[in-house]
């Protein structure tokens, strides 16, 4: 048998089977961290992974302290590129995620917009959320994400999630990758208290948690 090649062998880590992703529930171990949910990117489909909270979370820090516009951190779905343009406009954020190695795996970056509604949809610490007018619209995740109600979703049945728990978001706010497109000194949030998005500004200090993503495969 030929040898597997580097590059294959970082493939083989970074797809998943459509069987095996539909055997999991969020918060099982994957992939270096924990499966958070099913997110599409064009014909694409990936399995969402959070980073273990001991190593992958980052304390409250600014998104970036130059306010110019960021051009390539526009994606509500594309957290790898945001992150990639954030930190090229100095974003230290940005530096902290692209420098994660974690469980063996080194292509940690900041979530997308979209992939942060997902975490928080799935791994929620408390129970109720903020039904605003739009608050749970997501089309990017899989299945596509409806508003919430004030008791849907529920709280994550991860017990290590839950609130308290040693995998727990804290009920705060935390950075997404995305830049705000009405204005270059803003960012998204996501907050996880009430499940709430909004744009927040960038020398605010939030707090970050990592994830990266396999493809899923037949």
């Amino acid at each position: 048998m030929n040898a597997v090649t580097a590059v294959e062998a970082s493939a083989v880590r970074n797809t998943i089977t459509q069987a095996a992703v539909a055997a999991l529930v969020a918060g099982d171990p994957l992939g270096g961290g924990f499966y958070a949910g099913q997110i599409r990117q064009g014909e694409e489909i990936y399995a969402l992974v959070v980073a273990p909270k001991d190593g992958g979370e980052h304390d409250d820090i600014v998104w970036n302290s130059d306010r110019s516009r960021v051009e390539g951190a526009l994606s509500y779905f594309d957290g790898a590129a945001n992150t990639v343009a954030m930190a090229e406009a100095g974003s230290d954020l940005a530096k902290w995620a692209l420098g994660l190695q974690i469980n063996g795996y080194h292509d940690w970056r900041l979530p997308a917009r979209d992939e942060a509604e997902i975490i928080y949809r799935n791994l929620k610490p408390t129970a109720g959320n903020y039904a605003g007018f739009r608050d749970g619209e997501n089309p990017s995740s899989v299945p596509v994400g409806y508003p919430y109600t004030e008791k849907s979703p529920a709280q994550t049945s991860a017990a290590a999630f839950q609130a308290g728990g040693a995998e727990a978001f804290e009920e705060a706010w935390y950075w997404t990758s995305t830049q705000y497109a009405g204005s270059s000194s803003h960012a998204w949030g996501q907050g996880f208290d009430d499940g709430g998005q909004n744009h927040l500004h960038k020398s605010n200090e939030f707090r970050a948690r990592a994830v990266r993503r396999l493809l899923v495969i037949q």
